[in-house]
């Protein structure tokens, strides 16, 4: 896997470097359960989702105005994430740290792997019968007309 970005150059890796903390900041387990109640949901993925943007800005060397420019909020909304005022900004900050203390990329956790290989193995195998049916199918066509071809030509 590449390296993180934790002072990006350039679009690319602030994008990078906010995706990752996007990511990891969802997954961490006392936000999955605050997204668990579909009224709130909503506002913290976004919170979080700017959050992420603005610091990865910051480590950008943006200024304030102009994260706030780029993301369509007001400067007192960046400052206060960026400043940790806000509880998506103390979380993304966390998140932050944590990724350049321990040179965390991505905190899936294995169950999320396992449970997505399962499913598609599960729909390849459903595929491939599928498949399977679908050529038993054609060659009994190709039979049948070769058949009635045949009744035809004599």
């Amino acid at each position: 896997m590449s390296e993180i970005p934790l002072s990006p150059v350039g679009r690319e890796q602030i994008h990078k470097l906010e995706a990752i903390l996007l990511v990891n900041s969802i997954l961490r387990p006392e936000v999955l359960e605050e997204l668990r109640n579909p009224e709130e949901r909503i506002t913290w993925v976004d919170s979080l989702a700017v959050a992420a943007a603005a610091l990865a800005r910051e480590k950008a060397k943006m200024t304030i105005p102009r994260i706030a420019e780029e993301l369509g909020r007001t400067e007192t909304t960046i400052r206060n994430h960026l400043q940790g005022k806000t509880r998506a900004g103390q979380i993304v900050r966390e998140t932050y740290e944590k990724i350049a203390r321990e040179g965390i990329t991505i905190m899936l956790p294995q169950a999320v792997f396992s449970e997505e290989v399962s499913r598609l193995k599960s729909e390849l195998e459903n595929e491939r019968k599928k498949r399977e049916e679908v050529e038993k199918l054609l060659d009994d066509v190709r039979r049948a007309l070769t058949e009635l071809l045949d009744q035809i030509g004599r």
